[in-house]
């Protein structure tokens, strides 16, 4: 009867004390009162619909997604999370503009 071979790659080490691995650190997003959030209202590729576009926001995606789901609540409407940018149905820039105020960030209104 033939065994066959181990494909068990096991290395072993003759240093009393192998090198831990280190962890590359995690990035640090800015709070909200860094940050300065863009709100634009933008029609183009989308059939002629308009959407409330936030973006200049760094947070990670969880955070993205939590903010956005707050901001649908609010404005009673749809939305997604594009490319890092948050877009919400409709022109709701007021609306978006003074409850991301109260949150913390700085506000700023992009284009017309």
């Amino acid at each position: 009867m033939s065994e066959r071979p181990s494909r068990s790659r096991l290395a072993y080490t003759t240093d009393p004390d192998p090198a831990t691995e280190t962890t590359a650190p995690s990035a640090s997003y800015p709070t909200a009162q860094q940050q300065t959030a863009r709100i634009a209202r933008d029609r183009k590729r989308r059939g002629g619909k308009t959407v409330t576009v936030i973006s200049g926001l760094r947070h990670d995606p969880a955070t993205l997604e939590a903010l956005l789901k707050q901001l649908k609540q609010q404005c009673g409407a749809g939305g997604t999370l594009k490319d890092g940018e948050i877009e919400i149905q409709g022109d709701h820039r007021e609306r978006i503009a003074a409850a991301l105020s109260a949150m913390g960030y700085r506000v700023k209104h992009v284009g017309g």
